[in-house]
């Protein structure tokens, strides 16, 4: 039975380098790796509507914090299956944006903390009425917010495709989000977590994953 790792951080925090790099230094050490990125845009209908939401295309939908999370967890609920099944077959899943995604972006919306009713709420809806699995590890990517931020803006502009979407262009929402993840990890919310900072040596960390 393999492990279920998940990464977590601000858009533009450099999740999916991240990710790229423990891929490689796992596999090195011998370790079987499988990846998975939410939310599924091109896979999953809810997630689908949750990019047209953000987008502007449906209405006052993006407006609603509980009705934005509910689609974003019903692509994970969709997911689950297949989750279990790369866990059952792989050393370690990796997996970019999870659970604890939907309980940040969410509670900083709300102006909540980690302590807040919305964090208790995802953590029911996900993990305890849809079942979905439980991390064994988070990662957190300690990138400073500006940072983030200006890595975001200048994705955007090279790819004329890849418009920044609602939460992205928010930098209020983001400083918010950042201080919601870092409370959650403080409090080892659903698992422990790794703050990780800017040139985290990923060969060590890959080491103590594969374990």
């Amino acid at each position: 039975m393999g492990r279920l790792i998940v990464i977590e951080g601000l858009d533009g925090s450099g999740k999916a380098t991240l990710t790229r790099a423990l891929v490689a230094d796992l596999e090195a050490g011998g370790a079987s790796v499988a990846t998975v990125a939410f939310p599924r845009y091109e896979a999953d209908v809810h997630a689908e509507l949750a990019r047209d939401a953000l987008y502007g295309r449906l209405g006052d939908l993006a407006d609603s914090v509980h009705g934005m999370a509910v689609l974003f967890a019903l692509d994970r609920r969709a997911a689950a299956p297949e989750l279990r099944g790369l866990v059952s077959s792989h050393d370690v899943v990796l997996v970019d944006r999870y659970v604890a995604s939907n309980a940040a972006y969410n509670a900083a919306r709300l102006g909540q903390d980690a302590a807040g009713e919305v964090v208790r709420w995802v953590r029911e809806l996900e993990i305890e009425r849809f079942g979905i699995p439980v991390p064994d590890h988070q990662l957190l990517l300690g990138t400073p917010r500006e940072l983030a931020a200006e890595r975001a803006r200048s994705r955007a502009e090279a790819d004329p495709g890849r418009e920044r979407d609602a939460y992205e262009s928010d930098d209020s929402l983001q400083e918010r989000t950042d201080a919601v993840y870092r409370e959650l990890a403080a409090r080892s919310w659903l698992s422990p977590w790794t703050v990780l900072q800017p040139n985290t040596e990923t060969r060590v960390l890959a080491g103590q994953l594969g374990r």
